[in-house]
């Protein structure tokens, strides 16, 4: 499982339920990476997609406790981590990726091998923040790309690995 997440200097992630800000490379390197995959979200950050829709061309979980939320023909919907984990293991983990909020990113950054980080050089007011993986034990940057302008703002991407991650339950599913 990977993670993929854009932040700002203190890895804030979003504000009032909206990013901080929306780079046109970033997104498309977001498309790049997660196209045809497995994405992993919570309820919040589906809702905060365009029409409150599932992302198109993507296997879309949504992971959320509130059980209004059913599976439907453009999602697959997780109602604990136990039932996620049931579905993922139905798919090759290297294609799963977590893509937010906060919550979701908290509770499975631990099961990810490798993060996928857009560092943005600006302070934004933030309530949602991704845990400092340069602080995190395990964690370790292994790449950045050049420096990247969009407007006034620089951004890298940089893409760190896991040392240790924490293995999914393999939970047999039996007819």
């Amino acid at each position: 499982m990977k993670a993929i997440v854009a932040v700002d200097l203190d890895w804030g992630i979003g504000y009032k339920g909206q990013l901080l800000e929306r780079i046109p490379e970033d997104m498309k390197f977001f498309k790049e990476k997660t196209l045809g995959k497995i994405i992993i979200m919570g309820r919040e950050t589906l809702e905060s997609l365009p029409g409150k829709k599932p992302l198109k061309d993507r296997t879309n979980i949504v992971l959320t406790k509130n059980r209004r939320y059913d599976d439907n023909k453009n999602m697959i919907v997780s109602h604990s981590l136990k039932e996620l984990f049931q579905e993922t293991n139905k798919y090759n983990e290297e294609e799963v990726f977590v893509i937010g909020g906060e919550s979701v990113y908290s509770q499975l950054l631990p099961y990810c091998s490798e993060c996928y980080v857009t560092k943005i050089e600006n302070n934004y007011e933030a309530d949602k923040h991704f845990a400092d993986l340069d602080r995190q034990n395990g964690w370790k940057q292994i790449w950045q790309s050049e420096e990247k302008k969009y407007n006034d703002i620089s951004f890298k991407f940089t893409k760190y690995i896991n040392e240790k991650p924490k293995r999914q339950n393999r939970i047999q599913v039996t007819d």
